[in-house]
């Protein structure tokens, strides 16, 4: 495999170019280095790349050929060959040639992470060419741990031999257990086939209930709605109220507003907790319909039925944002410190007892503030909003000509907080200041907790393990997806924490910068509180790359952009894949949408634009910096930009005009939408980790 992967190196690119688009001239090239390299095992490689690029196409026919060639010097990756081989025989027909190829797979390849697959493949194979019988005990040894397919397949076996209700209990428990997979429409369509000929009882209402809850929770709410609406005509009187409840939530969050209200107003319910919750969903209609004094009625309603409930704990969070968006903040605040007061312990308590303190400094109640922002340090001191309550407290201080005070909080936040936001601005504060006395010793600081700094992403991977070097031949034909279960499952036979950073620079080496950098948040999600050489270069490097840099610095420089800023913003929007959709449909790198790229592109005299050509990395950077060095002219600040820019111009324009602002910082925090607040403060802290990476542009 070490010879292979040497010998395949210069094949990635091409077959990098193939999976991507897979166009005649990418089929092209990688076939031609498979002829030229026929001799080597580099050939076979090639070969499984073009087969497997034909399946993607669903061109199963033309995937046979270049499999079977595949097949000579296919050494450690005949596993990948027989079965994506078979899967062609299959699709095109030719089930007896599929059951050739892949029978007696575990025992050829014992080892290999397909035999499950495998397993189901030839089962289905078998059907294909009634030979339920022989499909039926290679299923039945291979159920453990229960998958969807493999029991999909054995319902099929079992009432192809005749067996049906042993194959209805299969298909019944595939629609109730498991109705998010994508078997579970087909298994129903089977059930409803074959249920008159078997001796099945009526399936139980525990399994309807669950259904119901699993389509729930998987957000499937327009079919949880169905599944609870079927659940009423079985439910006992006890259960019907709130039955109907969660009937009601699942429309409500359908989008079926009119059909959840029918429900909530001809139900009557038993219980306080019941009675809250139709409160709840009530205000939640009448908030969606933007009825801000009708969810305010149903709040206090709440109030007075339901008020130690998680569902007046709720409404009162929804109650200070309409206060916070009305501008009306001494009922905002009310709100907020009745949740916090009540709800100590609440998810959202930090939250309501952080809004409480910055509303107050806005209102420059600033003996307020500063005792809001202490509390938050001391009651919620590993809280979200710790960064921002040090930083302020600082300012207060500073305000006050506490400067040995501001000086602690200011150290404790750049310390504590390396590379946030608020350890950035602490630090310029810092360097402001002129030479004083060491900082204040404050007990409170003591409450905030010290970040645990062992790296998770330290180590190389084991060259001598096989799957190891199997992942890396994979990787040589531009298939991520079967290197990287490789690698993970070479993590579970080798020590160390390797794992994530070796993910990660095979996604970030064949262009993946997006699934490079998720891989490396779930590993190290603490990362922006430790100091840039805490950890590995190539961690950092990979979180945050300079992807189409030529491109990049050149629109920036054109347009006064910092390049820096421009792929803070870029991480931020689509973390450089420039493929990505947003559901609104904005497009590529700087997710634009198409009417604005259709406008800028006239204005930069781009001929012949079409919205397609926002997914060319280089004229959505064209496009992206001239639209944004539009926000910038316009408000005179980046800041202020960055949350046009997510959030629109007429917002900015509209926070804007509320009362002066200290600085701009100032102007962030106040930000009343928390996903545009964290977005400004994300890309400014990004750009300044940039700097310190690579230094001047």
């Amino acid at each position: 495999m070490r010879q292979a992967f040497v010998s395949s190196a210069s094949l990635k690119p091409m077959a990098q170019q193939l999976i991507q688009d897979r166009s005649p001239a990418a089929y092209a090239g990688v076939e031609a280095y498979a002829h030229a390299h026929s001799a080597s095992d580099s050939a076979a490689l090639a070969w499984l790349v073009v087969g497997y690029a034909h399946i993607l196409d669903h061109d199963y026919t033309g995937a046979v050929e270049p499999l079977n060639r595949a097949k000579l010097h296919a050494g450690e990756l005949g596993d990948y060959v027989a079965y994506y081989l078979a899967t062609a025989y299959l699709e095109t027909g030719k089930a007896a040639e599929a059951v050739a190829t892949v029978g007696g797979f575990e025992k050829s390849f014992p080892a290999s992470l397909l035999v499950r697959d495998a397993c189901v493949l030839n089962a289905n194979a078998l059907l294909s060419d009634n030979r339920a019988s022989e499909a039926l005990p290679l299923l039945e040894a291979n159920r453990q741990p229960i998958r969807s397919d493999l029991e999909y397949a054995l319902g099929r076996a079992y009432e192809a031999v005749g067996q049906p209700t042993k194959a209805a209990t299969i298909f019944r428990n595939i629609y109730f257990a498991m109705p998010l997979s994508a078997e579970a429409p087909e298994a129903e369509a089977e059930l409803t086939k074959i249920q008159g000929s078997t001796s099945l009882l009526p399936p139980t209402l525990a399994q309807k209930q669950s259904r119901a809850d699993l389509l729930y929770k998987g957000k499937r709410y327009s079919d949880a709605a169905n599944a609870y609406r079927d659940l009423l005509a079985d439910v006992s009187d006890a259960n019907r109220a709130s039955t109907e409840l969660s009937l009601a939530d699942a429309l409500r969050k359908s989008g079926q507003s009119r059909e959840a209200r029918q429900v909530l107003d001809s139900l009557t319910t038993t219980t306080t907790d019941q009675s809250g919750q139709k409160l709840f969903e009530l205000g939640e209609l009448a908030r969606a319909a933007n009825d801000d004094d009708g969810f305010l009625n149903y709040l206090n309603q709440l109030r007075q039925t339901a008020p130690t409930s998680s569902w007046f704990e709720q409404s009162l969070l929804s109650s200070g944002n309409i206060y916070l968006l009305r501008k009306d903040y001494d009922h905002a605040i009310d709100s907020y410190r009745e949740l916090q007061s009540r709800f100590p312990s609440a998810d959202r308590a930090s939250y309501a007892h952080w809004k409480v303190a910055w509303l107050s400094l806005r209102l420059t109640r600033d003996a307020e503030a500063k005792r809001g922002f202490e509390e938050q340090i001391a009651l919620y001191p590993d809280s979200a909003e710790i960064p921002a309550a040090l930083y302020w407290r600082g300012r207060l201080a500073e305000e006050d000509h506490e400067v040995a005070t501001a000086r602690a909080y200011y150290l404790k936040v750049s310390s504590r907080f390396r590379n946030y936001y608020y350890g950035e601005l602490a630090r310029r504060q810092l360097a402001a200041m002129p030479a004083q006395p060491p900082a204040a010793q404050i007990t409170l600081l003591d409450r905030v907790p010290p970040l645990n700094t062992a790296p998770q992403t330290a180590g190389t991977p084991p060259d001598d393990n096989l799957r190891v070097q199997k992942a890396h031949l994979l990787e040589n034909g531009a298939l991520l997806d079967f290197a990287v279960r490789e690698l993970k499952a070479a993590a579970q036979e080798e020590p160390g924490n390797w794992l994530p950073a070796e993910i990660a620079r095979m996604y970030r080496d064949t262009g993946r910068y997006d699934l490079a950098i998720q891989t490396l948040k779930r590993a190290q999600p603490n990362y922006f509180s430790v100091d840039i050489p805490a950890l590995p270069r190539s961690f950092w490097e990979a979180l945050f790359p300079k992807a189409y840099w030529n491109d990049l610095k050149r629109f920036s420089g054109d347009n006064g952009l910092d390049p820096y800023l421009v792929a803070s913003l870029i991480r931020q929007e689509s973390e450089f894949n420039p493929n990505a959709v947003s559901k609104k449909d904005a497009v590529g790198l700087m997710q634009l949408l198409p009417r604005v790229g259709k406008t800028v592109a006239k204005e930069e005299k781009l001929s012949h634009f079409s919205a397609n050509q926002l997914f060319a990395p280089g004229t959505n950077i064209q496009i992206g910096t001239r639209y944004f060095k539009s926000m910038v002219d316009k408000f005179g600040s980046v800041e202020y930009a960055l949350a046009a820019y997510n959030a629109g111009a007429d917002r900015v324009e509209d926070w804007l005009a509320q009362p002066k602002y200290r600085d701009v910082p100032e102007f962030v925090e106040s930000i009343p939408f928390t996903e545009t607040r964290e977005y400004v403060e994300a890309i400014v802290r990004n750009a300044n980790v940039y700097r310190q990476l690579y230094g001047t542009p």
